[in-house]
């Protein structure tokens, strides 16, 4: 399989300590300049042999009360790098009022990712579905993300989160780790539907799409 076993640790971590690594990462760049907000190159953050992927921050309101987030990006890595990105997931922190405590955030973190419809995740390398993709929903361990920059996500959405905020946190959703691919183009795709009708929000579907373009190591700049 393309993809690391969800039981597996891969370069030294859990895919739950992956989850949590790639919400601090998400959270430490501005959305003036975040490749999530389609206004960075995929590289910027990025070290080391893992890089991380995401959904999107630009949404649409396709039918009433149906958001889509949908993205197609093109992304050039150095071969010999894993990718590891959320299929469709959530994240409970108190810096956005969602409880103080380890447990509170992970009963939040659990409650919102039971709302994700496990038969709408999928993930496809190359255009191939990978199968089971609703067995690696993974859980993270309590972690903070921040400090956070000016012009951070979390104030673009209103909430009181100044520069140099530091925030406990806890993820929950269906994470994957793809190995690292050949020399050459390939296609990732991957997403799912979030429903949080039941609680008077909207049905957020996640359908993401990029162009890989892996380089041999040492020619990238």
């Amino acid at each position: 399989s393309q993809l690391v076993p969800v039981h597996a640790k891969h370069r030294g971590h859990s895919y739950a300590e992956w989850s949590a690594r790639h919400w601090q990462w998400l959270y430490s760049l501005p959305i003036d300049e975040h490749p999530l907000f389609d206004n960075a190159d995929c590289s910027t953050g990025q070290s080391g042999h893992v890089w991380f992927l995401g959904g999107t921050y630009a949404s649409s309101e396709i039918a009433p009360g149906v958001i889509l987030g949908a993205a197609d990006r093109a992304c050039t890595i150095p071969s010999g790098t894993s990718l590891f990105f959320p299929l469709i997931d959530v994240e409970c922190s108190t810096a956005e009022g969602n409880g103080e405590t380890e447990a509170e955030l992970r009963e939040c973190a659990n409650f919102l990712a039971d709302l994700i419809d496990p038969s709408t995740v999928f993930l496809e390398i190359d255009g191939k579905p990978v199968t089971n993709p609703d067995s690696y929903r993974v859980e993270s361990p309590w972690f903070l993300f921040g400090p956070l920059p000016d012009k951070n996500i979390l104030e673009s959405f209103g909430y009181d989160a100044p520069v140099g905020t530091i925030t406990p946190a806890v993820s929950d959703g269906f994470f994957a780790m793809v190995k690292p691919l050949s020399v050459g183009v390939h296609t990732l795709r991957f997403g799912g539907v979030l429903d949080v009708t039941s609680i008077g929000g909207p049905t957020f579907i996640q359908d993401i799409k990029y162009e890989i373009d892996v380089v041999p190591r040492g020619r990238h700049d």
